[in-house]
């Protein structure tokens, strides 16, 4: 790496994307979003039991449902899934792009995905929640603000994710540890409990995961707990006409208090992450890509400092050494 021609390249201009460009290579260096959020799920191997507890299907109906896939992809996506004998995955191929996801029916790779709300930019992480990619898991999940766990109301697999050894209590400690403050939990699949829609093992189920969270760090005063279907789409954009029951959540916090009841007003109530910018500038890497017509891309995020023209950047531990010529929002400099 030379020290000549570099330019940084923001995805938004408040906050901490880069790509790094040097001679004719472009490399990300860090990530730029207002809203960075990492949802997983609690995929648990049970005999006779679904393994998914609907976590892609459910992002990938949030997405839709805020306009950030159109309809024919999706109308694309039933028929292609329809004749693999899928149909249920429609909204959870919006995520699962690779073959081997298609076909097992599981996440295996992160992915990341970006909507709008009517307060936020977000841009989602669908991070693995099989055991065999939880390294995966743990890549998407160390770039987060905020976690939404999400697990399956029906019976026994809420059990499986809950249980010693369960996806659920591992993906929740991991979220903790990795530095994630903010949690949402989101009981899927309520239209497949007995009977559908059932309060009981609403509460039941927020009951049990309230205790575990608590006990590896997380307030459950702080963390909005919302039933929901991914599938049907209940409590996601707008209240459940099945679910009349819920009067909705709340959170108690010293930076403020707040209410709502579908899952996207729990995504609204996020708070702002902060960087402390007087400190020296540290971007830990996470990942690199190659990308066709632009070379190779390292990914990261800024976690400290200030990241502007003119700064000499050294990448460690090789101690290379290179100045920022400019810095740009996808086309435009600054």
């Amino acid at each position: 790496m030379s020290t000549d021609n570099v330019t940084i390249i923001l995805n938004h201009p408040n906050l901490h994307r880069y790509q790094l460009k040097v001679g004719t290579e472009t490399k990300l260096i860090s990530y730029c979003r207002r809203w960075y959020m990492v949802i997983t799920d609690s995929r648990e191997e049970m005999e006779k039991k679904s393994p998914d507890s609907g976590k892609s299907t459910t992002t990938g109906h949030l997405i839709y449902k805020c306009g950030g896939i159109d309809k024919r992809t999706i109308e694309k996506f039933e028929k292609e899934a329809a004749k693999m004998g899928k149909g249920s995955f429609k909204y959870a191929w919006v995520l699962d792009k690779l073959k081997a996801e298609r076909e097992c029916g599981i996440t295996i790779d992160i992915s990341l995905w970006k909507f709008e709300t009517s307060k936020y930019y977000v841009t989602i992480t669908d991070a693995p929640g099989h055991r065999d990619f939880i390294k995966n898991m743990i890549s998407g999940t160390s770039q987060a603000d905020c976690a939404v766990l999400i697990v399956a109301a029906g019976v026994g697999e809420f059990e499986a994710g809950i249980c010693k050894n369960g996806q659920s209590r591992e993906h929740a400690l991991l979220a903790y540890t990795l530095g994630v403050k903010q949690l949402i939990v989101g009981v899927n699949k309520m239209d497949s409990t007995e009977p559908p829609y059932s309060q009981k093992r609403y509460e039941e189920i927020v009951k049990e995961v309230s205790t575990y969270i608590k006990k590896i760090g997380y307030n459950p005063d702080t963390v909005a707990s919302v039933p929901i279907s991914g599938w049907n789409g209940d409590n996601m954009l707008e209240p459940s006409a099945n679910m009349p029951w819920f009067k909705g959540w709340k959170v108690t916090r010293k930076d403020g208090n707040a209410s709502g009841t579908p899952l996207l007003e729990a995504l609204d109530c996020i708070l702002p992450p902060t960087h402390p910018t007087d400190r020296p500038l540290h971007l830990p890497l996470e990942d690199v890509y190659k990308i066709g017509g632009i070379g190779i891309v390292p990914v990261s995020r800024v976690e400290t400092g200030v990241l502007k023209p003119g700064m000499v950047v050294t990448f460690a531990p090789v101690s290379v050494t290179t100045e920022v010529k400019s810095v740009e929002m996808q086309t435009m400099k600054h």
